[in-house]
């Protein structure tokens, strides 16, 4: 055989195997960002399941503060619908809900009843475990996706995952407010603020 075409031969195969092996790299990248993700949602929807149970908790302390449990409530149903819309819509859902929890512990703090309420001292240290979590579960994702970007956009994997579809995917961002755990000290029952006194309007 001419050695020219055993060169030629050589090289096609070089170049097949390297591109199974780059294709299948990148596949092990895509099922690693799915299973991060797929543990960023355990973790928020044991945060979705907690929230109703917390405003059940304090419902019938803060009469006056009915908008506050209704902000709550209401950040926390977009945030569930989010998640069909990509890691982007539903990161910023998901701040938003921090957002109006952190109004919420917040606003406790001027009830002692609550402040020395044993069920939700305990949804608040769940909560706050769940927060922890998020915030590992979502570092985690955006490494493995840091990693996925970086490896389809490099030579010479940008030659196979081009032409395969391999498209970049979205990080999982948490705003700067938001990466704070959304923390109160319930346990502090030394001289509160009254509730308010003033009646609500008819």
């Amino acid at each position: 055989m001419d050695p020219l075409v055993i060169v030629i031969l050589v090289i096609v195969a070089v170049v097949i195997i390297g591109g199974i092996l780059i294709y299948n790299g990148l596949i092990q990248r895509r099922l690693r960002i799915d299973e991060a993700f797929a543990q960023i949602e355990v973790q928020l929807k044991r945060r979705w399941d907690l929230i109703p149970n917390l405003v059940n908790a304090v419902r019938g302390y803060m009469g006056f503060e009915q908008q506050v449990l209704t902000a709550v409530t209401e950040a926390r149903a977009n945030a569930v619908a989010a998640g069909a819309r990509g890691p982007a819509e539903q990161a910023a859902a998901e701040n938003a809900l921090t957002g109006t929890l952190r109004s919420l512990f917040a606003v406790v703090e001027n009830y002692p009843e609550l402040r020395a309420n044993q069920n939700v001292l305990e949804l608040q240290e769940e909560l706050t475990t769940t927060e922890n979590q998020i915030g590992f579960a979502r570092q985690h994702y955006n490494a493995v996706v840091l990693d996925y970007n970086t490896s389809i956009a490099t030579i010479p994997n940008v030659l196979v995952a081009g032409p395969m579809g391999f498209r970049p995917r979205e990080f999982f961002d948490a705003e700067p407010a938001a990466s704070a755990v959304p923390t109160v000290d319930l346990t502090n029952l030394s001289a509160p603020p009254p509730p308010p006194s003033q009646t609500p309007t008819v």
